[in-house]
């Protein structure tokens, strides 16, 4: 009997989990995506060589015409110091879905003068999670209007 009960509270929750959208997959494709947060709040590049795989591009818009860049120039621009600003920058994991051995993310990065939102695809390789391809989208912020200080 108790055998029977430790079965059904094990099943019952793995599909709580299931229905709450969280599963073992879900959890191992976030570690990429924490690294790479963990890197933008670092200014430590080795955080963004555990997220990226080694071959891939960011893609995006830049005064109205298609851009890309590599990983590897990407991850070169990180200096090992966090930003000046880095106590008003707030960074979140929005969604992650997952089928198999692929999977897409959505990443939100609000900072002081621009709203940056990414999204990352991803890949289960050698049973490792990685980014593979990133493309994103940049709004500037406007600054707040100058009071007069009289």
């Amino acid at each position: 009997m108790t055998k029977l009960f430790l079965l059904l509270a094990c099943v019952s929750a793995i599909f709580a989990a299931e229905v709450a959208g969280q599963t073992p997959e879900k959890d191992a494709a976030r570690v990429p995506l924490e690294n790479y947060i963990k890197g933008h709040a670092t200014g430590d590049g080795e955080y963004m060589r555990k997220a990226f795989h080694t071959e891939g591009n960011l893609i995006f818009i830049r005064e109205g015409k298609f851009s890309t860049r590599s990983f590897a120039e990407y991850i070169g621009g990180f200096t090992g110091k966090p930003a000046a600003d880095e106590a008003q920058r707030k960074r979140s994991i929005d969604s992650i879905d997952v089928s198999g051995n692929a999977g897409v993310a959505k990443i939100t990065l609000d900072y002081p003068t621009t709203r940056f939102v990414d999204y990352m695809s991803l890949l289960k390789i050698d049973g490792e999670w990685k980014i593979v391809t990133k493309i994103f989208y940049a709004e500037p912020k406007q600054k707040p209007a100058e009071t007069n200080k009289r």
